[in-house]
């Protein structure tokens, strides 16, 4: 039986990126996603036709008990648990004084919460060999202009999880690593947005990321290169943290 994966918002962006790319390396994949069904079939497809079996799961980051049920079907349908990918995601901005609690408790939900939940939920299955690999965010190094403060605070706490995890579980040869995004070029945040020249500006090689730039990243961790990397964090982000 082949590895198998699971992606949270595996529906677009950098989620159906890693997704793919997983496939081509030989893994079963499973997503997660909030709300676009139709796409997130779109991207089981994509994994079908590179000869994997996927399975889509509804599955809202906020929502621990979902993310738990999400990781169990995983298991169940798929036989097996190898990594997990953490990339479920929002991106609150806006000043900081209009910021309210509730968008404070969603965003930690969504982010950091979910991500542990996630961890702990796949700790039960993952073999030795297994690996968690978290999305973070440049943003969580270096904040380069007004807005992203509860942003930046809820990508910042996946630091202390990964590095908590690597120690947690590498007694059971398990990793646990994070990936630190910079700009990339998604529906979220378009490479031809009105903001994008002006973040183009704080990278060292004057360009977006593509969400295959962090899936490659991804695949390293996933496979055999990344068997004695642990507790790290690596930024794929152009050189913005610099």
């Amino acid at each position: 039986m082949g590895k198998v994966a699971l992606v949270t918002g595996g529906s677009r962006g950098i989620g159906a990126a890693v997704a793919r790319r997983l496939a081509a390396d030989g893994f079963d994949v499973a997503i997660t996603y909030a709300v676009a069904a139709d796409r997130a079939d779109a991207v089981v497809k994509e994994v079908e036709a590179a000869g994997r079996r996927a399975l889509s799961l509804r599955a809202q980051a906020a929502e621990a008990a979902e993310l738990v049920a999400a990781v169990e079907r995983t298991v169940a349908v798929l036989g097996r648990l190898d990594v997990v990918v953490s990339n479920a995601g929002i991106a609150p901005y806006g000043p900081l004084e209009e910021v309210t609690l509730d968008e404070v408790d969603r965003t930690l939900a969504v982010h950091a919460r979910a991500s542990f939940v996630l961890a702990q939920a796949a700790a039960r299955h993952l073999p030795a060999g297994g690996r968690i690999v978290m999305i973070g965010s440049s943003l969580a190094e270096r904040v380069p202009y007004p807005g992203w403060t509860l942003y930046a605070m809820s990508k910042s706490a996946l630091t202390g999880l990964t590095k908590g995890l690597a120690r947690d579980l590498g007694p059971r040869g398990i990793t646990a690593n994070l990936v630190h995004p910079g700009s990339t070029d998604t529906e979220m945040n378009p490479a031809d947005g009105p903001e994008a020249d002006e973040e183009r500006r704080f990278t060292a090689l004057d360009r977006y990321c593509s969400p295959d730039d962090i899936a490659a990243t991804v695949a390293h961790l996933a496979g055999e290169g990344g068997r004695h990397i642990t507790g790290a964090a690596i930024a794929v982000d152009a050189g913005v943290t610099a």
